[in-house]
């Protein structure tokens, strides 16, 4: 089992945060790439506003290539399977790779463009299906853990791309286009490692009525022994589906039976994304400088930020099947509404005493760790645990394109949000990250150790009234 979570990883939400970290390091060596081919080409110098743009354009394209193997990923997981989707992906994840690549030696910044749409629909592609495929396979006592593996891989993702980006190995002048072209790596590696493991049992058997290869599965990742009570579990779901298809995304909207499972999916979707999660990484390179850091050493404490990341998503791991999913999400949101607060004046009072600069480093790591500790990896798991079969994968399309348009929004707003309210800016979020807390406290049963079926009939009241 550990393993399948690592062969899933790699290829999925590892892309993900690996490419979402590793355009920040050579921004200055493409826009002097940008400069040049505009030059050579149409021999006129590029000017400032159309190189801000076509700057934009290559950063935020990454988010409509998410947004498009979000309205995908869904669809490939019921028609190619759980693992057949993920292998299928790496090709989108090799072929962006060497258009990145190639774009510098040919001269052509419009490869560039299309090589990160291509490497964004990949990333879109393995957030939906690796939960998907890790949530189907995880036994009831270890599924919030095992599920933490997506956030696990994401930080993992977003820490490598960091250290890979430092200027003494691939984020100097000469080599950023290796840079760019280094996540056909995690590609091969899991097109390696993942044929050696078994398709979802529960995708076996539900959706494709195959028994003999559901038993070899399950047998597979829970030994000869144990398999038979997780047999059990999903004849039982099978039963209780009555040989429904695979819901579209769509008709989960007019389903009144996962109505409150559907609005929880979006208000935690959108919570993660602008909670100020993104301010915080924006401000970091201010805070660092106004505690004194030389700019040289800055991408060195930045990388205690991915680091700190890393760190709670293990931690959480750890925690999730002992604590419960409810008690860490709320805790998590309720932290980083003290650390907003907490924030907000100490930016107000950077200048007033030499120490206040720490006060701010301190929160800065704290919100890191609070969002990790909760909202960061809880969110994916609780997608998966909150539909049976038939809904699961139209639900994960839905979540996905609610966090890619929200992830693109924020993208684009943040920086009139912080040049309006400055500093101020951290009330915004620490209202939006309270108001989800009370909602989750109101709303979400616990559902550790409970089977799909159970957690089903939790959410029947609030759907259907207290009556029925």
């Amino acid at each position: 089992l550990f393993l399948a979570v690592c062969a899933v990883g790699i290829g999925g939400t590892f892309q993900y945060g690996y490419n979402v970290s590793i355009i920040n390091a050579p921004t200055q060596h493409i826009h002097k790439f940008l400069n040049e081919t505009w030059t050579s080409r149409y021999h006129k110098a590029l000017n400032p506003e159309l190189l801000t743009f076509l700057w934009s354009v290559i950063a935020s394209i990454f988010s409509l290539g998410g947004l498009c193997g979000a309205l995908i990923g869904g669809s490939m997981a019921i028609r190619l399977g759980r693992k057949g989707a993920l292998l299928m992906n790496n090709i989108i994840a090799i072929l962006a790779s060497i258009l990145m690549g190639i774009s510098f030696p040919t001269g052509l910044f419009e490869l560039l463009i299309a090589g990160r749409f291509l490497i964004g629909i990949n990333s879109g592609i393995g957030i939906c299906v690796q939960p998907l495929y890790i949530g189907e396979v995880a036994p009831k006592h270890l599924r919030g853990g095992m599920a933490m593996g997506s956030s696990i891989f994401l930080t993992g993702g977003i820490l490598t791309g960091q250290i890979i980006g430092l200027r003494e190995l691939l984020g100097g002048e000469t080599y950023w286009p290796l840079l760019l072209s280094s996540s056909c790596f995690p590609a091969f590696a899991q097109l390696l490692f993942l044929p050696w493991f078994p398709e979802s049992p529960r995708y076996l058997l539900i959706d494709r009525g195959d028994e003999l290869s559901c038993a070899k599965a399950l047998k597979r990742f829970h030994g000869s022994s144990e398999y038979r009570r997780e047999m059990e579990d999903i004849q039982q779901e099978c039963f209780a589906l009555d040989g429904e298809k695979p819901k579209k995304p769509w008709q989960l909207f007019t389903d009144r039976g996962v109505r409150w499972q559907l609005i929880t999916v979006i208000v935690m979707t959108m919570g993660q994304q602008l909670s100020g999660i993104n301010a915080i990484y924006f401000y970091a390179t201010y805070i660092f400088e106004q505690a004194g850091i030389s700019a040289e050493k800055i991408p060195y404490v930045t990388l205690g930020t991915g680091a700190c990341e890393c760190l709670t998503a293990l931690t959480c791991g750890l925690l999730i099947d002992y604590v419960g999913r409810r008690y860490l999400i709320i805790g998590g949101y309720l932290l980083m509404t003290l650390w907003s607060i907490v924030l907000t004046f100490s930016l107000t009072y950077q200048e007033l005493y030499s120490w206040v600069p720490y006060v701010s480093m301190t929160s800065i790591f704290a919100f890191i760790l609070s969002f990790g500790l909760g909202p960061g990896g809880i969110t994916n798991t609780l997608t998966a645990e909150l539909f049976i079969q038939s809904s699961r994968p139209a639900a994960y399309m839905i979540g996905g394109t609610i966090s890619w348009i929200s992830f693109f929004t924020i993208g684009m707003l943040f920086p009139f949000i912080v040049n309006g309210l400055k500093q101020y800016c951290f009330l915004v979020f620490l209202l939006e990250c309270s108001l989800v807390a009370a909602f989750i406290f109101l709303v979400i049963p616990e559902t550790k150790n409970k089977s799909f079926l159970e957690i089903k009939k939790e959410f029947h009241k609030l759907n259907f009234g207290r009556n029925t």
